[in-house]
């Protein structure tokens, strides 16, 4: 099930996750619509932001960092 409405984005200070994909330090991290959260670095969260805004009921992104999602 696909959300209508834009997910809820914060920002905070920092991060201490790592990345999902690659273990990189995350900039994003995305709580799913289906439950649980995922951790992204920079590259890999431009790089699936179309992804990301499909199953995301919150995204928390680091201050500083510029999404391409936003």
């Amino acid at each position: 099930m696909t959300s209508l409405l834009s997910p809820e984005i914060t920002t905070v200070p920092a991060m201490t996750d790592r990345c999902d994909r690659c273990s990189a330090a995350a900039r994003l991290v995305v709580e799913l619509s289906s439950g649980g959260e995922l951790a992204f670095c920079g590259h890999h969260a431009n790089r699936h932001r179309d992804d990301i805004v499909k199953v995301a009921e919150r995204i928390k992104l680091e201050e500083g960092y510029e999404w391409a999602g936003k």
